[in-house]
């Protein structure tokens, strides 16, 4: 027996109850797998992918996050670097052991100083992918995985995500049907993360405070170019 199928067989009895029969798992099995989608705003579905890229940027900006556009895969980099030198940033950045990450040429720029690895405590600028991002909102979708340690999203003060205009779509279902698609044949990742702005409250004195529970500063580096499928 699966974890998945202790959890819910320890439920079961705490409820005491038996095992579901085929026809009544067949119902919630059939919703899963057919679910109904949700409302899609129609501007969504009227763009083509530069008007998403567009909407994207606007709607991120608007949730304070800052957005550098390039047009190669080989400029992400230097705006990684020039972000960093006009916030007066350490150069010493924490990066996601992704593969599509080390595509981008690093070496350009030696005074980066590049580790690996999840977040650790004294870390103060990240950097990592993004499984998508959707225009809707301004949302980065983030799922977890060995080379995509989650703790790079929330613990550092400073979060880069380096984004492909072709990783932008209109809705969150897209978002979903991509990820679904992906993992065909594949258990689901252990997390998603849903981001949208740096992290905030306004549970003191009604005034919003960024940083609260993650990172005070988010920025993208969006590839947009003639390459930006390529890295």
């Amino acid at each position: 027996m699966d974890a998945r199928s202790q959890i819910l067989d320890s439920i079961r009895k705490s409820l005491k109850r038996g095992p579901l029969g085929e026809a009544a798992a067949a119902g919630p099995a059939g919703r899963i797998a057919d679910h109904a989608k949700g409302l899609i705003p129609a501007r969504t579905t009227s763009l083509d992918a530069r008007g998403l890229a567009d909407l994207f940027v606007q709607m991120a900006e608007e949730v304070q996050t800052s957005v550098t556009r390039v047009a190669a895969a080989a400029d992400v980099p230097g705006a990684v670097a020039e972000y960093l030198t006009n916030h007066n940033l350490p150069a010493d950045i924490t990066m996601a052991p992704d593969p599509t990450l080390d595509a981008y040429p690093w070496d350009d720029r030696p005074l980066l100083r590049i580790r690996r690895g999840r977040a650790e405590d004294l870390d103060q600028v990240s950097v990592t992918g993004a499984f998508a991002a959707i225009a809707e909102t301004g949302t980065l979708m983030l799922t977890s995985g060995s080379d995509r340690p989650t703790t790079l999203n929330l613990m550092p003060d400073t979060h880069i995500v380096v984004l492909r205009a072709d990783q932008v779509v209109g809705p969150y279902e897209t978002a979903w049907d991509r990820l679904r698609a992906e993992q065909v044949g594949n258990s689901m990742p252990r997390t998603v993360n849903f981001i949208t702005g740096p992290s905030r409250t306004g549970d003191i004195e009604q005034r919003i405070q960024l940083g609260a529970h993650g990172p005070r500063r988010l920025h993208i580096v969006l590839v947009d170019g003639p390459d930006a499928k390529t890295a």
